[in-house]
C-alpha cells in the first residue's frame, strides 16, 4: 500500500504537466472571468484555484472509493483461494503501464481517454453552469464537475483502487495522487513556468518513469511476506 501511495502522489506531481494541458483552459476560463483587481492579485485569486483543486480532488476520492468498493466486491467473487495476489498482480501491471506513459515509452492509456470521454459528454454540461465563477463556491463547484474529465492518469492510478482492500484505500490512493497534482496547478507566473519546463524535460520523465516501473517489478516479483 506506501509504494502504491508513494507511486500515485509521483504520478500526479510529474504527470502534472499533463493535468495544466487538460486543466489549464479550464482554469483560464475560471480566472479570466474574475474581476481585474482579483485577477492582478495572486492572494485575492488563491481562494478561487485553492476551491477548484479541492473540487476537484474531492472528486478524484469519491471516484476512488466507488473504484476501491467495487474492487472489493468483485475480488470476492473470484474462484481463487488468495484474491490478494490479483490484487497484487494488476496493481503491479498498472504501475508499469504508468511508468511507461510518464516516461514517454508507451501512451496506451491514451485509450481509456477516448473511452471515458463516452461519459464526460454526459456531465460536461453541468460544469457550464458554474461560469462565469463570481465566488469561490462556484469555483468549488466546477472543480467537483471537471474532476471527471477523462484522464489517462487518472484512469491508472484508479485502476490501483480497483484492487484496493476497501472504499477507505481506493479513497486514499486517489488522495495521494491529487495532492501530488497540487503545487502545478496552484502555482502561477515564473514558478509555473520552471516547473513545466522541468516536469515536461524527457530526462526527469524517464527517471520518475523508471522508479514507478521499479515499483511495479516490486509489487509483482516481492514475497508476500516482505
Amino acid at each position: 500500500m506506501t509504494l502504491t501511495l508513494l507511486s500515485a502522489f509521483i504520478a500526479g506531481l510529474v504527470g502534472s504537466t499533463h493535468c495544466v494541458g487538460m486543466c489549464g483552459g479550464i482554469v483560464g476560463m475560471l480566472t479570466m472571468s474574475l474581476p481585474n483587481n482579483i485577477r492582478q492579485s495572486y492572494l485575492r485569486l488563491i481562494p478561487y484555484l485553492l476551491n477548484y483543486n479541492i473540487g476537484r480532488i474531492i472528486s478524484y476520492v469519491i471516484a476512488g472509493m466507488l473504484a476501491g468498493f467495487l474492487g472489493s466486491q468483485f475480488v470476492q467473487w473470484l474462484p481463487f483461494t488468495n484474491p490478494s495476489v490479483i490484487a497484487k498482480w494488476v496493481s503491479g501491471f498498472f504501475m508499469i503501464i504508468l511508468g511507461l506513459y510518464i516516461g514517454a515509452w508507451w501512451q496506451a492509456l491514451t485509450i481509456l481517454e477516448r473511452i471515458g470521454a463516452l461519459f464526460w459528454d454526459k456531465i460536461k454540461p453541468l460544469g457550464q453552469k458554474f461560469l462565469p465563477v463570481k465566488n469561490p463556491l462556484q469555483a468549488l463547484g466546477l472543480g467537483l464537475v471537471w474532476g471527471w474529465l477523462p484522464c489517462g492518469l487518472v484512469y491508472a492510478v484508479l485502476s490501483f483502487a480497483i484492487v484496493a482492500k476497501n472504499a477507505w484505500d481506493g479513497g486514499l490512493l486517489m488522495l495521494a495522487f491529487g495532492l501530488g497534482t497540487l503545487p502545478m496547478l496552484l502555482t502561477m507566473g515564473a514558478a509555473a513556468k520552471w516547473l513545466i519546463k522541468l516536469s515536461q524535460n524527457i530526462t526527469i520523465r524517464r527517471i520518475a518513469g523508471i522508479i514507478i516501473i521499479s515499483f511495479g517489478l516490486i509489487m509483482l516479483f516481492m514475497p508476500k511476506h516482505h
